[in-house]
């Protein structure tokens, strides 16, 4: 267990916080590329600041305060023009980099006083990557953002979802280095949410930890599973600091304040080798519920969610006081040592675990990935639908929530028409091939 101290130092992420000065030397997404096809300006909080992120009319990308140090008008409501956001109080038009670039009056009334060049806006630097849009709100010279491999995969549907957790930051991260949380969270409560009594999933037999460049690795063996297997050989990812690495997938655990979390998801899904070359033209990003209007209940039947259960169920800052760790927790312990580590590293004028400084291995960083092949090579459409873990008919059982725009584009992505039944466009062969049947397949 941690001292309340220890708690607090963890857990605390506002400004002037150690931890939250920890967090901010990492680029952390905030939103998706394509949200900001619709919209111009989106306001956010970010460890415990009130912010809008825009898009201006050149297409540049701004992080900034949400109040004009005017009379503090909230600039969420003001307008973009072609270079910068506008505050739609008095005018006072702010660049990306918070310089104060027009106050209408002043410059008339009084030119010569250049009073606008006096006046500048809390403002960070904004990024785009793998269809998501990248914040650095600590101290410079910044970090690289990293270019981890998958972002750069070929012929996949990528979608981006994100939710608010109305809880703390660390208790959303510890579960990424919890691997027997999914016999219980998400295959035996499964089985229970469905009404059945059992049979249950297999048991873990075997579970360890390993630490790495940039975060740590948990393995697992359950019952029957083999020694060679991926996920005990390769193990799954705890990304460091605040993410959980991919198999198809990252999840990141973005402070909002103290006591809420923004979820983001990229999820990669490979499209069937007859679909070569895919090239997806814009990511779609969508907001998934966490409760049930009809209920106020958290939503339990998608993965994701059944995580938000258990990370908000501890209550907004869960006290690590009272825990009673066991030994399936050697990750967690590991990870906090880790954390404390790095903020002394800091104070000693140091970098944190992970940050990517050199440009020469900032190309397609390689991470540890289970199934990295098929991933990468892919599977026919025949193949897929074999597999019910891989058959696209299943739906998205990742988060609740994906739009029907979503669903329909990732249909044809896979190359199933909105019901599900396969559209032969190209690669016939391979898909007669894989079915054993005529030219046109119907898979209900």
């Amino acid at each position: 267990m941690l001292t309340a101290e220890q708690n607090r130092l963890l857990t605390q992420v506002g400004p002037g916080t150690p931890m939250g000065g920890l967090l901010r030397r990492y680029w952390m997404p905030v939103a998706g590329v394509s949200e900001f096809e619709t919209i111009s300006i989106k306001p956010l909080r970010l460890f415990g600041e009130d912010l809008v992120l825009y898009k201006d009319m050149s297409g540049t990308f701004g992080l900034v305060d949400r109040h004009c140090p005017h009379r503090r008008a909230d600039l969420s409501y003001g307008f973009v023009e072609d270079c910068g956001i506008r505050c739609n109080y008095h005018g006072w038009r702010f660049d990306e980099t918070g310089r104060c670039r027009e106050q209408p009056f002043e410059d008339v009334a009084n030119p010569e006083a250049h009073f606008r060049d006096k006046v500048r806006i809390t403002s960070y630097p904004i990024e785009a990557k793998g269809g998501l849009l990248w914040a650095y709100m600590g101290p410079q010279p910044a970090p690289l953002l990293p270019d981890w491999e998958p972002f750069s995969w070929p012929n996949g549907f990528v979608q981006i979802s994100t939710s608010v957790i109305p809880c703390n930051w660390l208790q959303c991260q510890e579960n990424a280095i919890d691997p027997v949380h999914f016999e219980w969270m998400h295959r035996n409560w499964t089985v229970r949410l469905n009404g059945r009594p059992g049979p249950y999933g297999k048991k873990h037999v075997r579970i360890d930890f390993k630490e790495f460049e940039y975060g740590f690795t948990y393995h697992r063996l359950v019952e029957d599973m083999p020694e060679d297997h991926e996920r005990w050989t390769v193990g799954r990812i705890a990304l460091w600091p605040n993410c959980l690495g991919p198999n198809q997938h990252f999840e990141w655990r973005v402070p909002i304040d103290d006591e809420n979390t923004l979820f983001v998801m990229w999820h990669f899904t490979r499209v069937p080798r007859e679909r070569e070359p895919y090239v997806q033209g814009s990511i779609p990003s969508w907001e998934g519920p966490v409760t049930d209007p009809r209920t106020g209940r958290f939503i339990t039947s998608h993965i994701a969610n059944q995580d938000f259960v258990a990370w908000a169920g501890q209550g907004r800052t869960t006290d690590r006081t009272k825990e009673h760790l066991g030994i399936s927790d050697r990750g967690i312990i590991m990870m906090r040592k880790q954390y404390l580590d790095d903020l002394a590293r800091i104070e000693r004028g140091e970098d944190p675990k992970g940050l990517v400084r050199d440009p020469a291995r900032n190309v397609r960083i390689e991470l540890p990935i289970v199934s990295r092949a098929m991933l990468l090579d892919g599977l026919t459409l025949g193949e897929m639908l074999e597999d019910p873990s891989l058959d696209p008919r299943n739906g998205y059982m990742n988060q609740a929530g994906q739009p029907e725009a979503v669903r329909l584009a990732f249909l044809d992505a896979m190359g199933l028409d909105p019901s599900g039944n396969v559209i032969v466009e190209r690669g016939v062969d391979s898909l007669v091939a894989a079915s054993g049947t005529g030219s046109r397949m119907i898979w209900s």
